[in-house]
C-alpha cells in the first residue's frame, strides 16, 4: 500500500522547484493533492502533470501565503472538495539577500512576511481541519536556520528560517493533546531553478560549494521531498517537533579550505 493513500495534503509553492517536487511525490505514494501560488498557470502545470501519472491533484486559483483571505479561501476550497485535511506542508517562500549593513528594513520584513508569517497563518487557517483528522505539519526550514554563513549575505533568510525551526516546535508542542505532528525539514543548497540564478550562479561565491559538502554534490528538490513523504506518513507516527536536515552532511562539518 502507498505510503499516503487517501491523505489529503495541501502543498503551497507547487508551481515549480520543491514545491512541485514534493506534489508529484506525495501523488504518487497516493495522497490527494491540494496545490497553490502565486505562478498559478505554473502550478496547474504541475497539477497536469500528476493527472498524468494517474494521481488526483486540485489547484483552486492563485495562492497568496502572505494574505489572510486567499488563504482561507484555498483552505476552504480543499476542504470542501476532498472532506478535510490530513497534511499541511508550508512549503512556498520567498527570498531577499541582504546584509545586516545593507538590506533595507522592506526587504527583511517581505522575506519574514514570505517566510516565516506564512508557514504560521497557513497553520493557523488550515489548524481546525488538522485537530478533526488528527493530522500533521510539515515546514520548511533551512541549514541558514542553524548557521551563520560567510558567503551568503542572508541576515533576513537565517532569522526567517530560524523562526520556523522555533515554530515548528512550538506547534508540535501544542498540537500534541490533539494528535497533531509536527516537523520540519531544512534542506541545505538545493539545485532549483531559483539557486541556478542566484547562489549558484557562475559569479556567485557559493558557486562551488559541492566541493564542500561532504557527500559531494548539492541536493536536489526530490531529496527534500522523499524525507517530507516519510515525516507525512504513519512511518514517522512516533516523530514530532523534529528537524530533519537534508544538506549531505554539509551543516555538521567546518568548511574545507580553498582549492
Amino acid at each position: 500500500m502507498r505510503r499516503l493513500e487517501g491523505k489529503v495534503a495541501l502543498i503551497s509553492g507547487t508551481a515549480r522547484g520543491q514545491g512541485r517536487a514534493a506534489a508529484l511525490r506525495f501523488a504518487a505514494e497516493g495522497a490527494l493533492v491540494v496545490g497553490g501560488d502565486l505562478l498559478h498557470e505554473e502550478a496547474v502545470e504541475t497539477q497536469r502533470l500528476i493527472a498524468r501519472e494517474g494521481g488526483t491533484a486540485l489547484t483552486p486559483g492563485p495562492l497568496d501565503v502572505t494574505d489572510e483571505e486567499s488563504v482561507r479561501s484555498w483552505v476552504d476550497e480543499a476542504a470542501d472538495a476532498f472532506g478535510g485535511i490530513d497534511i499541511v506542508y508550508a512549503n512556498a517562500g520567498a527570498v531577499r539577500f541582504g546584509s545586516i549593513d545593507g538590506q533595507p528594513y522592506a526587504d527583511f520584513s517581505v522575506t519574514l512576511r514570505a517566510e516565516l508569517d506564512s508557514v504560521w497563518l497557513t497553520t493557523h487557517v488550515a489548524w481546525p481541519h488538522l485537530v478533526r483528522s488528527r493530522g500533521c505539519v510539515l515546514t520548511v526550514g533551512s541549514t541558514a536556520g542553524l548557521t551563520g554563513s560567510l558567503t551568503n549575505r542572508r541576515t533576513a533568510h537565517s532569522a526567517s528560517k530560524g523562526g520556523v525551526i522555533a515554530l515548528t516546535r512550538q506547534l508540535a508542542a501544542g498540537g500534541a493533546p490533539y494528535g497533531i505532528r509536527a516537523n520540519c525539514v531544512s534542506p541545505g543548497m538545493i539545485d532549483t531553478d531559483g539557486s541556478r540564478a542566484d547562489l549558484l550562479a557562475d559569479d556567485h561565491p557559493m558557486r562551488g560549494i559541492a566541493r564542500h559538502i561532504p557527500l559531494g554534490r548539492v541536493g536536489t528538490p526530490d531529496d527534500v521531498a522523499n524525507a517530507a513523504v516519510f515525516l507525512a506518513s504513519e512511518e514517522a507516527a512516533y516523530i514530532t517537533g523534529a528537524n530533519l536536515v537534508v544538506d549531505g552532511g554539509w551543516s555538521t562539518v567546518l568548511p574545507g579550505a580553498a582549492h
